[in-house]
């Protein structure tokens, strides 16, 4: 292939551009506030699941200790009428033994009905505690998704500012280079990890940064200024340079 040595040489120009493209694009898909963003809505999202646990188990204790409390007042209406009639003392003796009776076990029933609402109390006291610290913890959390979302968009800004910057010569640049080079660029760099042309330094490849042998270099030098030249190792193109250190022809 034929390509006049300017165009070669503005390759070196598209392949520098290229190169910060493909760094710039690198570097948006491994943001450090990306894993740190992940890491920190899953924790978010672990925190939110045990505060709805949290809260459901506190409506549940909370609906039983409504229970407890009902039994319990109920117990100490029936007391209070059963120790009105016997205080007012009408009705016959074996009635009135009757309700001394009845007030005893609904004594001892007040006493285990108590007991019993005192215990759900203190966990629904326990519950209460844990609702607030996980409200906390999932504020603190909310907070520092809000915090990283902020870093992560301020990096990516940046980032494709750099990008539109570095990329905005590059469509006139192509122009002044033949097509078909261009084209033979493309498909290199595309099957060369994003590197398509390199430089001949000090008969070292640029690409592979191998040297060359002494029969590739005669070759070289040999060859038209003209002729586009490829490494034989990497298969990149060559470019020609001042420092190529090619022997004399």
């Amino acid at each position: 292939m034929k390509a006049d040595p300017e165009h070669q040489q503005r390759l070196l120009h598209l392949q520098q551009i290229d190169t910060r493209l493909q760094q710039i694009d690198h570097a948006r898909a491994r943001l450090p506030q990306l894993a740190q963003l992940q890491e920190a809505t899953t924790a978010r999202a672990a925190v939110a699941d045990d505060l709805v646990r949290a809260e459901t188990s506190l409506s549940d204790v909370r609906r039983e200790l409504d229970r407890a409390e009902s039994d319990v007042a109920q117990v100490r209406d029936r007391a209070a009428r059963d120790q009105q009639r016997l205080d007012s003392g009408q009705g016959s003796a074996k009635d009135l033994t009757a309700l001394q009776h009845e007030l005893e076990s609904l004594a001892r029933r007040q006493s285990d009905l108590e007991d019993v609402e005192i215990e759900v109390m203190e966990r629904a006291e326990a519950g209460e505690e844990r609702v607030s610290t996980l409200t906390a913890d999932r504020d603190r959390a909310t907070a520092q998704v809000e915090e990283l979302t902020r870093e992560r968009d301020a990096a990516l800004a940046e980032l494709d500012r750099e990008r539109a910057e570095v990329a905005a010569p590059r469509a006139d640049l192509v122009s002044t280079i033949d097509p078909a080079l261009v084209a033979l660029y493309d498909r290199v760099r595309d099957a060369s990890g994003g590197l398509g042309a390199a430089p001949l330094v000090q008969r070292r490849c640029g690409g592979c940064q191998l040297e060359l042998n002494p029969v590739d270099l005669g070759a070289i030098a040999k060859a038209p200024a003209d002729e586009v030249v490829r490494c034989e190792e990497c298969n990149r193109i060559l470019v020609r340079t001042d420092e190529s250190g090619l022997p004399a022809a």
